[in-house]
Order: C-alpha cells, then structure tokens, then sequence
C-alpha cells in the first residue's frame, strides 16, 4: 500500500491537471480513489476533489501546486 492516496472521480479536469503536477513533482507511488460510486466517499470528497491524502490522515485539498506537493510528500523526509 502507497504513503499516498488521491481522492478523484471520472472526467474530471482538475484531477487531470493534480495528475500532470504530481508527475511534474516526481511524486513518489501513490493509489488512486475514485469517488464516483462509493457514497461515503462522495459526501466527504465531492466537492473537493482532487484530495491528496497522506497516511497519517493529513490531506492536501486542490488547488496545489509543485512546491506544495513537495512540502506535503516530503514530511521531513525526501521523496
């Protein structure tokens, strides 16, 4: 199992542009979640998807850029 999960749904543009950063961050492995059909996913990630979630439960909500994924992956740690 990944550090990382990014919550997203299908056709999504702004899940495609978070898809696009974290592979310009060289983002380390991460799962992805579609929201789509799982109910309670959709009442708490609905409106906020893309989410980055780290498994300590910390979450980075979009807009994010680079540096930020960075800062988020990195957790005193390098990627």
């Amino acid at each position: 199992m990944s550090r990382f999960v990014l919550f997203q749904r299908d056709d999504c543009h702004l899940c495609d542009q978070a898809l696009a950063l974290l592979a310009e961050a060289g983002f380390p492995d991460f799962d992805s979640a579609w929201i789509d059909d799982d109910e309670a996913l959709e009442a708490r990630y609905g409106t906020r998807v893309p989410v980055l979630r780290r498994n300590d439960g910390a979450e980075l909500d979009w807009p994010f850029d680079v540096a930020a994924l960075r800062g988020f992956a990195s957790g005193g740690e390098p990627l």
